[in-house]
């Protein structure tokens, strides 16, 4: 029956190549959309950061131009008179200092003697003898007794002092902004100047006299307009600039260039609330997109100190959104166009790529049937030049392979059925040594029992026959498992004292010259309830379990043995202090047959036979290792209720347990 060209492997791979493809360009095109706006902010936002550091370097050199012109000014040989007052001062060189200040464009310029005092003022000659020791950047100078440079706040009281005109630019009508702090000011009428106090040292190298110039921020364009002319070159999108700069005073644009909608400066509108808490409570550089006025900016601001550390105002600097945002779009449409043709490309190669490659699939799948059937010696045979070509070589490796493994199998199952026989044979060994023993064992106990029956024999002794017995007896039942393990015989249910069963253990053991070195300390309750279960069995765990714990400590150590009340079971733990279990082997320590031990020194049995004596009493057995610190084995046995042995559905009363035992 022909197949639907809908279910030929050719179609169904086209079909999964090209859903594929255009899943994955679909993918390959929203990452790299995305990447593209990652990269373009993070290259703008470094821009603009470049350009808020170019921007302090005008702020700072404004500064640095006043305090260059007063350093020169500060040299000059009237100025270093030591006997030069108020009156000759300003005869002397009152004309000099007021020209200074005129051509400077400094809006203060003041002679102060060495209490802060001045001594004459250019912008208004009239008005001396004030103090302004208040003043921050003239406190630090009087205490530093050098140049102090910085911006400070203004009152309006100090403005006016020094010039109506000044008290009048600081002035300025707050206009609401959205997303700036509430606030009930409506007016500012502090200014915020850029400051220099320069000392006038005499002949003896003291400063006789300091000098203080200031340049008022507020409606000045002289540093803002800098910025644009030489950080932004004065570049022009749609007759607008793309560089802009603010100073703020707290939350105030008292200098700026970013135009209103009329096309006016930005004077009075205030800082947006998260950008506030951003640089002028925490004093961290803010650097985002924003709103500004009325236009999207890609925008930083820089807190600005005053002498005293605290924040009065920040620095600000945009570039306009709009002509970065086009040159993004421009960008991703050409990455769109070309992956789109790119895709249109691959889909057209690959319906002839698909032919070609499907060629061997032929001859793979007859090689295939013909394995199944059983013929492992099939081989696809063909080697074509690529990917499939690797697939046929594949194949015909896999086939080996198999063939191999098919070998190996054989004989692994033949060396099984052999060393099952083995073992068959030892147990069949171990059950014929197991009878023999109990000869020698019989003759033990009865003369152990006549010893016993002696009357002139001393307290020591008949506990040590007693001993004697009863190790005896445990020897026998022992043997006795053995027996029963090959004829699945029952176990021999009874309550029992835990503690009890322990302290005979470690009495055997502590006589054992292996733990001459080893320090055992037992730890029970008094009141620990009883449990049902078979001693011997019970007491083969305890012995399996300390023997372990005194091999790993071949150098002596310390062996803990406690037990406590859990709920509804009783839990022992065996710890050690020896040399812990490696983690990759505690997944296999239950195993039988497996052990760590050199050979001859164990059969990897102890642990397995203990762990499923105490799933036999309804418990369990866990481990818990550190290597290099020790082992903790647990026991968990359940507690025997209302002092009635149940196990498998068999009941024994507690005295027909005594008497048994």
């Amino acid at each position: 029956m022909p197949m639907s060209w809908k279910r030929t492997i050719r179609f169904r791979l086209s079909m999964g190549f090209i859903a594929i493809i255009l899943v994955a360009n679909s993918l390959l095109s929203l990452a790299a959309v995305l990447y593209i706006g990652d990269i373009w902010a993070a290259e703008v936002q470094t821009r603009v950061r470049l350009d808020l550091n170019s921007a302090w370097a005008v702020y700072n050199n404004r500064i640095e131009s006043l305090g260059d012109m007063l350093a020169i000014l500060a040299r000059h040989r009237d100025l270093a008179d030591r006997e030069l007052d108020a009156g000759s001062l300003r005869d002397r060189l009152g004309s000099k200092l007021e020209e200074i200040q005129r051509d400077a464009g400094m809006d203060i310029l003041s002679v102060l003697d060495t209490r802060g005092r001045v001594l004459f003022r250019a912008s208004r000659p009239e008005q001396a003898g004030d103090d302004l020791s208040g003043n921050p950047l003239v406190r630090r100078a009087l205490a530093q007794k050098k140049e102090v440079a910085g911006t400070l706040i203004a009152s309006r009281d100090d403005l006016e002092r020094e010039g109506g005109s000044l008290a009048e630019r600081a002035r300025l009508d707050l206009i609401d902004t959205p997303a700036a702090r509430p606030s009930d000011r409506r007016q500012n009428t502090e200014g915020m100047l850029q400051g220099v106090v320069v000392p006038v040292f005499g002949p003896e190298g003291k400063p006789i006299r300091f000098l203080y110039a200031a340049s008022l921020l507020n409606r000045s364009t002289y540093i803002v307009d800098t910025i644009r002319d030489e950080v932004f070159q004065n570049e022009m999108y749609a007759g607008k600039y793309i560089g802009t700069a603010t100073i703020f005073q707290q939350d105030l644009r008292i200098s700026t260039n970013v135009p209103t909608v009329a096309g006016e400066r930005a004077l009075g509108t205030r800082l947006s609330a998260e950008v506030y808490e951003k640089v002028l409570e925490q004093g961290k550089i803010w650097a985002d997109r924003a709103f500004v006025v009325n236009d999207w900016y890609i925008t930083a601001y820089s807190p600005i100190y005053d002498p005293g550390d605290r924040i009065i105002g920040a620095l600000y600097v945009g570039l306009l959104e709009e002509p970065y945002l086009k040159s993004r779009h421009v960008l991703v449409w050409v990455l769109l166009a070309m992956v789109s043709v790119t895709t249109l490309g691959v889909l057209l190669l690959l319906f002839f790529v698909t032919k070609l490659i499907l060629k061997p699939v032929g001859h793979i799948i007859q090689m295939s049937r013909r394995v199944i059937e059983g013929d492992l010696g099939a081989r696809v045979g063909i080697r074509p030049s690529g990917e499939m070509g690797l697939l046929c070589q594949t194949v015909d490796q896999m086939a080996d392979a198999v063939a191999q493994r098919e070998e190996q199998l054989e004989q692994a199952t033949r060396e099984q059925i052999g060393q099952s026989e083995k073992l068959a044979s030892i147990g069949r060994l171990a059950a014929g040594v197991a009878h023999e023993i109990n000869n020698p064992l019989t003759g033990v106990m009865t003369f152990a029992h006549l010893l016993r029956a002696k009357p002139n024999m001393d307290h020591q002794d008949q506990e040590d026959l007693d001993l004697i017995v009863r190790e005896t007896t445990r020897v026998r039942e022992i043997v006795r498992g053995l027996l029963d393990f090959a004829r699945e015989s029952p176990s021999r249910m009874q309550l029992m004292a835990v503690q009890e069963v322990l302290a005979n253990t470690m009495t055997l053991l502590r006589a054992q010259k292996t733990f001459n070195k080893v320090e055992i300390c037992q730890e029970h309750p008094p009141d620990l309830p009883q449990v049902c279960g078979d001693r011997n069995q019970l007491q083969q765990v305890f012995v399996n379990l300390a023997l372990n714990a005194c091999e790993a400590m071949p150098d002596g150590g310390r062996l803990e043995i406690r037990s406590a009340v859990d709920g509804g079971e009783i839990v022992i733990t065996f710890t050690d202090t020896g040399c812990g279990i490696k983690a990759e082997h505690l997944q296999s320590i239950f195993d039988p047959f497996f052990t760590t031990k050199p050979v001859g020194k164990g059969t990897g049995l102890g642990l397995s036979v203990s762990y499923g004596i105490v799933q036999q009493h309804g418990g369990s057995l866990e481990v818990d290792s550190v290597e290099g610190e020790g082992t903790t084995f647990t026991v968990r046995l359940p507690v025997c209720a209302n002092g009635v042995c149940e196990f498998d559905g068999a009941g024994v009363s507690e005295k027909e347990g005594q008497r048994d035992e």
